[in-house]
């Protein structure tokens, strides 16, 4: 485990996407996400090395993590991990991918970084994920559907607290998503609040060249 400012001289890159349960085959969505990143830095071409950050999810057939081994190995990147306290989740840490990190740290040394750089972040980005889900789920409750499970609001704190984090530590930084659409109650659709928040911009954002 490192500390934060570690990753301050890369340029994180984000790869966000479905889980196990995407049936793509993930080598053709690695090709989309590798057009779809090289073209956006053709236009914002990064000032430091890029590193490809993941979000501790255990290496599976399908889904985000097994498209981002590929997108690295393509791009030639290493990989920097952040994963949650096991205080939060015990199970997340022993279970994320580690192949090719190079450097690693955890949730509450994100949410410390950039609630010393901007106080009050974290409340907001907690109260927007709340009010969120609570959106979410009175659509689910009118669909007959069940509310979101419980882990959705720390996985989806994770994802916009990390972002978060390593846009202001590092001044820059690239999100991409392994899809056009993004489902109305997957961790990934949580990513609008960062935007909403400022905390990351949509210049940061390389669309997803689907063809």
């Amino acid at each position: 485990m490192m500390p934060l400012e570690a990753f301050e001289k890369y340029h994180p890159l984000f790869v966000e996407g479905m889980g196990g349960y995407d049936t793509r085959d993930p080598e053709q969505i690695a090709d989309v996400v590798v057009t779809s990143v090289t073209a956006h830095w053709v236009q914002n071409s990064p000032s430091k090395p890029p590193l490809l950050i993941i979000q501790g999810d255990p290496l599976e057939p399908k889904g985000i993590s097994a498209i981002t081994p590929i997108v690295a190995e393509t791009l030639q990147l290493k990989r920097g991990l952040i994963v949650l306290d096991q205080d939060l989740a015990d199970y997340h840490s022993p279970n994320a991918d580690r192949d090719n990190v190079i450097l690693e740290t955890r949730y509450s040394e994100a949410a410390a970084f950039i609630e010393g750089h901007r106080p009050g972040t974290v409340a907001k980005i907690e109260d927007a994920v709340d009010a969120l889900l609570v959106e979410k789920n009175q659509k689910r409750a009118s669909l007959g559907k069940a509310p979101m499970a419980d882990y959705y609001r720390i996985f989806a704190l994770l994802q916009e607290v990390s972002k978060a984090a390593f846009a202001a530590l590092c001044g820059e930084l690239t999100l991409v998503h392994t899809s056009r659409e993004i489902g109305e109650f997957s961790v990934t659709s949580f990513g609008q609040l960062g935007l909403d928040l400022g905390l990351i911009s949509a210049a940061n954002v390389a669309p997803f060249l689907d063809p």
